[in-house]
């Protein structure tokens, strides 16, 4: 008997996966190794949904814990970029699926398997982000995305399928959302969300307190940073993946790090997004604060056209690319002395940033100040401008507003 081609399937345990797992060998009589990544999602224990996989008849399953990886090698990168979409979305989803990727391709090749699978859908952005990551890392892997190509578009279908394949189903009605999660946040979408003039139900918030019942007085948290990255909370030195369980922790009972957005897809749709970030968007604001400090003014406006290109560069699912690591070289370059703390109070869904402080402050009190100890020299002031409104005396004289005196 010829020996069958294998696949490693991005596995979570889920019906869709589930089934996958089974299909590949029904319908492609294709060996599985179904893979499922710890990236911080709530699940603590994977080690059942590596056996659910085993027990349909994978030839392997491996639950792999990569969340120190994901914090220090990704998540790194989006703190020093203020990595969010559109100027609003942390960008968690998109941030998880290149590491998850990356291990998919190396036990691709450790087992010998010539292709991939995953069980993403066609109007998705995750199917772009796994299958550009893949192809980056490995192109001559083949990838097979089921949800794709089979017959089974109903829940119910899947269902049907699943039982008559001995595949365990879910014995509770389907959840009312699309849940994606990790390290870095919570997405939510789908269900009610899908007509933009719902109000978000209170059951889809888990990581935030509701903000009307968090304390009425402000938590104050001090964030310290070396190089562009949180390295303690409150004077306790930690690193970056226990900075952010931690700063997730703080934030969301204070009911900060709730988004509801519209989000433009890869694929050309506009969609209805709820987000759960509080670790990310403080981490992020406290970094960008703290930029301000260390970070001269043409660096600072230079950087934000970057961070920009940054966000959509990673959403567009090109981790692995040119572009992405010439702005983290950039990027490097510029954190080298965000060092310092960042004072922060939160309250009831805000957050207000009251204090900064840093070794290589930019920020010169005698410079800034207007009471005694001034040393700028206000006299250089009138050379100045008239140097730099040289051009704009010009154009008026000529072109603008001043030529119609003439």
């Amino acid at each position: 008997m010829a020996e069958k081609e294998k696949v490693v399937l991005a596995y979570s345990g889920g019906l869709d996966t589930s089934v996958i797992v089974k299909w590949l060998q029904v319908e492609k009589n294709m060996d599985v190794i179904a893979i499922c990544g710890n990236v911080g999602q709530d699940e603590k224990d994977l080690s059942w949904i590596k056996q659910k996989a085993l027990d349909m008849g994978a030839i392997a399953s491996e639950a792999v814990d990569m969340r120190e990886e994901y914090a220090e090698t990704i998540v790194s990168k989006a703190i020093w970029a203020n990595g969010k979409y559109e100027g609003i979305y942390p960008l968690l989803s998109a941030l998880s699926r290149p590491i998850i990727s990356k291990h998919l391709v190396d036990i691709a090749h450790e087992y010998g398997a010539k292709y991939i699978a995953h069980g993403c859908t066609g109007k998705g952005n995750d199917q772009v982000r796994f299958e550009t990551s893949i192809r980056a890392l490995d192109p001559s892997l083949e990838i097979i995305a089921p949800v794709r190509e089979w017959d089974l578009t109903t829940r119910d279908s899947e269902m049907e399928w699943a039982k008559a394949h001995g595949v365990p189903v879910p014995t509770t009605h389907k959840k009312p959302y699309s849940i994606d999660d990790n390290l870095w946040g919570r997405a939510i979408e789908c269900g009610v969300l899908e007509d933009t003039w719902n109000e978000p139900p209170a059951d889809i918030w888990t990581m935030t307190k509701n903000p009307e019942d968090c304390p009425a007085d402000p938590e104050t948290v001090v964030i310290g940073f070396e190089g562009g990255l949180p390295v303690s909370i409150n004077g306790e030195k930690l690193s970056l993946l226990d900075c952010i369980i931690e700063a997730n922790e703080i934030a969301g009972r204070n009911g900060f790090g709730r988004i509801d957005m519209i989000e433009d897809r890869v694929v050309g749709i506009k969609s209805r997004e709820c987000y759960e970030c509080p670790a990310a968007l403080l981490l992020i604001q406290a970094h960008q604060s703290l930029e301000t400090l260390c970070l001269d003014a043409e660096t600072l406006k230079q950087k934000a056209k970057l961070d920009v290109e940054w966000a959509s560069t990673v959403y567009r699912g090109l981790w692995y690319s040119q572009n992405r690591e010439a702005i983290d070289a950039y990027n490097a370059y510029t954190q080298k002395y965000v060092t310092g703390e960042v004072r922060i109070k939160l309250c009831k869904g805000g957050l207000f940033v009251d204090g900064l402080r840093s070794p290589y402050s930019l920020y010169d009190y005698n410079l800034a100040t207007y009471d005694e100890g001034d040393t700028f020299d206000h006299t250089a002031s009138k050379g100045f401008i008239t140097i730099h409104g040289l051009q704009s005396k010009t154009w008026s004289r000529v072109q603008g507003p001043g030529s119609k005196l003439q």
